[in-house]
């Protein structure tokens, strides 16, 4: 904004100065040439000045011909038009700086929060989390225009360098609960040195861009790095060629008996063209199902009329034997990757994890990226048909577009549903609102990093909710009973209330999967582990959880 201002300023004064020595050169000619009565540039300038201040004309005024009396009408309606002006660029942001609220630097009454250091839309997923929690954040932000429009949307805001320990301090980090920074890799290497000179102990998490600087952020002290590019990629390519996969990640254990995969309906199938109440999936399968995605978006339940097809992709959870009943009826599109090619668009953090992860099957794997690497088969721009037309994108059973703008990455979307419709698409997105617009562009699976990331710092930094996975397009969490106690799934009425499928109940330490919501008691010690959406499973903490 200073910088606006200042070329503003110089733009302004160099008009002045433009608009001075041409007048002046003007007046002198015509007073000599038209009026027959010489001046000399000095006194031609001091009628300039004269005029533009609107203070008169001394003993010039009066003139008998019509060209000066018409330079003279030009002259006092330039000196009009470069007040005005004057106005604007000088007089107006003066009194707005006079007149707006100074941003806060420091937040004095902040206990026990959480500070994130600048902010970003991973950010703002990770201050949604908080919100839904009702823990109080404190953001510092270094520029001063995001600042404000965060201060105006009633955000708590520090105004500051988060590399300052002064700054920090203003922020109140000896009270503060957790400190995450979303900065820049290297700026945030430096925020988590200048965190532990102020705290000692403080719990220190930080997000980098590039994996590969991870471990220098554990050199510097923090507690947690997290990488949700990297995740983000190998989820993608779990994806690969179809939408079918375990959602319960290494160290997280559901118990034996029990799988949540997300299934697609195969043309031909049993299943395929009925409606959801007509085959009535729970019963005939012994499943719970979640819900479905259908045409983007996730519905639970999934509405009796709903008409069951290659469209519609169920979440579903069950025992091992049940599912792969259920996988056999849906003809399910899990199949072996010999023999199919899988185009990467973009070669990132993501689509380097994504491109590693397929590289253990038996997929063909061609990688396109703006720029030549050792591990880049095809050199171009996504948005180019010619590119993936030299990668081979019509014998392509999938495509991966993991480039880093969603702009582009919803242009790459309708190049690829263009030249092959056929194929697969499943497409990472920085921001959640870009997810609707790669639907309709023809994605078939959308991630968005800003979602990953949020949950991912909500389940690091709070310790009242373990997130079970953070890579897929629903929430698996595992929450405290709360007001659950003493009554059953069925009599609180769970999922008509909140939108959530209780899914497991943990007590004594031990995960019970199998027993029945209409007779099943909870106790206050439990844990549920549930399912749903991410405003779901706010639902239900605001339901049953706060107090």
């Amino acid at each position: 904004m200073s910088l606006l201002r200042s070329r503003r300023t110089a733009y302004y004064l160099g008009l002045v100065a433009v608009t001075t020595v041409f007048f002046t050169l003007l007046y002198a000619y015509g007073m000599a040439t038209w009026e027959g009565r010489p001046r000399p540039w000095y006194q031609a300038l001091e009628i300039v000045f004269q005029s533009f201040t609107t203070t008169g004309y001394g003993q010039d005024a009066g003139w008998d011909t019509p060209q000066m009396n018409v330079l003279v009408i030009t002259m006092q309606l330039t000196g009009i038009g470069l007040i005005l002006t004057a106005v604007d660029v000088f007089a107006v942001p003066w009194l707005q700086r006079a007149l707006e609220e100074s941003l806060p630097t420091a937040a004095p009454d902040a206990d026990d929060h959480v500070i994130l250091c600048t902010y970003s839309s991973r950010g703002e997923a990770f201050l949604d989390e908080l919100d839904s929690r009702g823990r109080d954040a404190v953001v510092l932000e270094p520029d001063e225009a995001r600042a404000r429009d965060l201060h105006d949307a009633g955000r708590t805001v520090v105004h500051g360098d988060p590399e300052s320990i002064d700054v920090l301090r203003d922020a109140g980090i000896e009270r503060a609960a957790a400190l995450v920074s979303d900065a820049a890799d290297d700026s945030s290497a430096s925020i988590v040195l200048t965190a532990r000179e102020a705290v000692s102990d403080i719990e220190v998490v930080t997000i980098v861009d590039d994996a590969s600087v991870a471990h220098y952020h554990r050199i510097a002290g923090a507690d947690a790095v997290l990488s949700p590019r990297q995740l983000l990629g190998e989820s993608l390519a779990h994806h690969v060629p179809t939408s079918v996969t375990t959602v319960v990640e290494d160290g997280v254990e559901l118990g034996d008996d029990l799988e949540l995969i997300e299934l697609s309906i195969d043309p031909g199938s049993d299943l395929c063209n009925r409606r959801a109440g007509e085959v009535e999936l729970g019963d005939r399968f012994a499943v719970d199902v979640v819900g479905a995605w259908i045409g983007g978006s996730f519905e639970s339940p999934i509405p009796p009329s709903v008409e069951l097809d290659e469209d519609v992709r169920l979440l579903v959870a069950g025992a091992p034997d049940r599912i792969a009943v259920l996988r056999e009826e849906a003809t399910s599109t899990i199949r072996s990757l010999a023999g199919r090619r899988v185009l990467v668009a973009g070669y990132g953090d993501a689509g380097a994890a994504a491109a590693a992860e397929l590289a253990e099957t038996a997929a063909a794997v061609t990688v396109i990226d703006r720029e030549a690497g050792p591990a880049v088969d095809v050199v171009g721009d996504t948005r180019e048909p010619d590119v993936f037309r030299e990668a081979g994108v019509t014998d392509a059973s999938a495509v991966i577009v993991a480039v880093n703008d969603d702009t582009t990455a919803i242009f790459t979307t309708l190049v690829v549903a263009e030249l092959n419709p056929e194929a697969e698409v499943l497409v990472r997105a920085n921001d959640p609102e870009s997810e609707p617009k790669l639907y309709r562009a023809g994605a078939d699976y959308v991630q968005s990093l800003a979602t990953v990331s949020g949950r991912m710092l909500a389940s690091t930094v709070l310790d009242d909710e373990t997130v079970l996975t953070f890579d897929t397009r629903i929430d698996l969490v595992r929450l405290p009973a709360g007001r659950l106690s003493g009554s059953t799934v069925v009599d609180a009425d769970v999922r008509a209330e909140t939108g959530c499928t209780v899914l497991a109940v943990v007590r004594d330490g031990e995960m019970i999967t199998s027993f029945d919501s209409a007779s099943f008691a909870l106790e206050p010690a439990d844990e549920v582990v549930l399912a749903g959406t991410d405003e779901s499973v706010r639902r239900f903490e605001a339901t049953f959880l706060a107090e």
